[in-house]
Formats: structure tokens, sequence, C-alpha cells
């Protein structure tokens, strides 16, 4: 019995990147071989055990088969015959196929190395288009590793093309979809992930929505190509998943106030919400930014009533970070309207000096002087319109 450290943890070991998670496989042995050692057993589809210590996941050997349509047609086999070198073959990539042994020596049978120092993200064999999950994976691993210079090669993205081609993306199940996507969210370069998914034909097949953008201009300016330059940016100035997915709906009702037909049906951000069960919290903040970024482009005409009643609609009083991911947004898409990296955002200025002169106002005051009830919040919602007055004055 043999075990090696797989997968994504030497992949970042050989590129100097932190290793979060390490994964075993183990060669040799059966299941009961590891029960024997007090491994505990999970998982449904092929045995994984945890480590009765480290709690490290390790798997046996296996060979997968394609037995039916789908991302999870598939039957394992995972008895003790079964070769490091098969079981490395089953992978997407090859910089995700590459083994250490206890001697730290690399196993190293498809290349991976060459492409890792090649930048290139590359399949192993033409099993990678028994999975259409891969095709996701490959657009995630581009927005992950894009900052270092990582591109996929043509004939992994000639097999990308034609796994969507053949129907099989529309297997995947839309939990799938989002998890996939709400982990590239969290990449340094998400807006790549998409790029990926528009270039291999998925987009309009897995985010309508957002391939719909590209069909429209605004400003000039194509739409989709607009959307992914403000999530670039957004991206560049918070790490936050969250405002960087409001980013990318930040234009999508923008096709609905351009046409003739007045229709909820028309409305696509719902659409997009419905279909992937999107959490509150994203669905939250992105419907601010949708709502409300063009006002916050044009603070400067609106009145010191119209401030405070934006400030209330985004519901900063309780959540105060609401006002932060929202600039973060109108700041990213400004710089992106203007093609400028260095685009001084006043709006930004004035509507933070705004929050910070009307939230000093003092509730305590105003129940001290004997308004009650829903008085208070009236006579607060003057007060701060007079501080804001009175600061313009």
């Amino acid at each position: 019995m043999k075990k090696y450290l797989v997968g994504g943890a030497v992949r970042d070991l050989i590129l100097n990147q932190p290793v979060i998670d390490q994964d075993w496989v183990i060669v040799g042995a059966k299941a009961q071989d590891l029960l024997n050692l007090g491994f505990n057993q999970v998982g449904k589809d092929f045995p994984v055990f945890l480590h009765p210590e480290t709690q490290e996941e390790y798997a046996l050997a296996r060979t997968e088969r394609k037995s039916g349509k789908g991302y999870k047609g598939f039957v394992f086999d995972f008895n003790e015959n079964i070769t490091l070198e098969q079981d490395l073959e089953r992978r997407d990539l090859t910089i995700n196929a590459i083994a250490m042994d206890e001697n730290n020596q690399f196993i190293d049978p498809f290349n991976g190395i060459a492409d890792i120092n090649q930048r290139v993200l590359r399949h192993i064999s033409p099993a990678f288009a028994e999975d259409p999950l891969r095709v996701l994976r490959v657009a995630r691993f581009a927005a992950r590793f894009h900052h270092l210079g990582f591109t996929i090669a043509p004939e992994t993205m000639q097999l990308m093309q034609s796994i969507v081609e053949q129907g099989e993306i529309e297997t995947l199940t839309v939990e799938r979809v989002w998890l996939e996507t709400e982990k590239a969210l969290k990449t340094k370069n998400p807006q790549i992930f998409f790029s990926v998914l528009k270039k291999c034909h998925a987009l309009h097949i897995l985010f309508p929505e957002i391939a719909r953008l590209f069909t429209q201009s605004l400003h000039q300016q194509n739409l989709g190509q607009l959307t992914f330059n403000t999530l670039k940016y957004t991206s560049q100035m918070t790490n936050d998943p969250v405002t960087r997915f409001a980013a990318l709906c930040c234009h999508i009702n923008a096709i609905i106030q351009q046409a003739d037909i007045p229709s909820r049906a028309l409305t696509t951000l719902d659409q997009l919400y419905n279909r992937f069960k999107i959490p509150t919290i994203y669905k939250k903040i992105a419907n601010i930014a949708n709502r409300y970024y063009r006002l916050v482009d044009n603070i400067e005409l609106l009145s010191a009533a119209e401030v405070v009643d934006l400030l209330n609609h985004i519901d900063v009083w309780r959540n105060p970070q609401h006002l932060q991911q929202l600039l973060f947004v109108c700041y990213a898409n400004a710089k992106a309207t203007y093609n400028d990296d260095k685009l001084i955002y006043q709006p930004k200025n004035i509507l933070e000096k705004a929050y910070q002169i009307t939230k000093a106002v003092s509730i305590q005051a105003i129940i001290a002087q004997g308004f009650v009830g829903k008085g208070i919040q009236i006579e607060l919602n003057h007060r701060r319109i007079q501080a804001l007055i009175s600061l313009k004055n």
C-alpha cells in the first residue's frame, strides 16, 4: 500500500501558491485496509476516507467509465490493482494530474509540469468530453490563474465547444452550476470565467440573461463587454463575491428599460434569481446596484431629500456595508464606462460624506425631546435632510 499527494496541492506547490487542502490517493489497498487503520469512510459513489487525526481526504485509486448522460453518468472501479497512472489519467487537466510520493518526488505521466511552466490549461485525454462539469471547472481555473498568465489550449477549447454543441452542458443541475459560479466569483479575475463560457458557447445556455447583454448597447458601448469590465474593476477593489455578483447584474435590467414593451416577463434579473435559487444576500445587493447606480452617478443633481431617500432605500442605517458595496460597483462601472483605470469618482466622496453627516444626527436627542412612535422616524428623516441642506449652504 502506497500513498501519494495528488491534484491541486501538488499543482499549487509547483506554482508557489498557498496550499489550502491536501488530497491523497492510496494505491494497492482495499477499503477494509483503511477501515482497519481507523479511517472513516464517507461518500456514496466511491469510497473516500478521512484520516483519523488530520481529517484529510484519502481516496482509493480508481478508474471511471461513462455509463450515461451528464456528469453523474459514471461507473467507478477502485480495486486494489488500479495503478497511480490510471487514477491520474481520469482527471481533467494535466496540471491537476501530478502526484508526489513520500520522498517528495513528482510523478508526472502527462507532462503537467511542462504545462505549468508554459502556463497552459490542457486536457489529458478525449475522456475529458465525458464530463460536462469540466467546462465550468476549466473556466474557473482560467479565472483563478489568469493573473499568472495561464491560457486554455486551443484543442481543449475546441473540446469544450464540442461538449456544449452536443447538449451535455444542459445536463448540469442549476445547483452545481451555481456552486462553480460562486467559486469563480472568489477568484482574482471572475470575468474570465464568464468570458470563457462565452467563447465555448455555453454562456447563452447557462446565463442567457448575461449573454443577451452582448446584443445591446449603452452609451455607444456593448453592454456585455461593459459588464465584464465592471466585474473586472470591482474585483480589483473587493474580494467579496456578493459585491462582484452585483457588478455582474448591474446592467441586466437596462435591457428592460430600453424595451418598448413594459412587461414583467422582461425582468430578467428575477429569472436569473429563480433559476439558480440565488441566496438572499446576493439578490439584495444585486438589486441595490441594479436600481441605484444611475442615481449615484448623478448624486450632484439630487436634492438633500433625495439623497436621504437613497440612503434609506439601500438600508444603510441597519447595514452600513451596503453603501460600500454599492459604491464599489458604481466606481467600477464608471471606470469601465470611461475606460479609465485611474478615474477619480466624485460621487463616491459625496455620498460617503453625506452618510457620515446624516449618521451623526442623534436619535437619542429626538427621543429626549418627546417624540414617540412614528414621529421619531419622521423627525429623524427631517433632521438628516436639514443637515445636508446646511452642508450645501
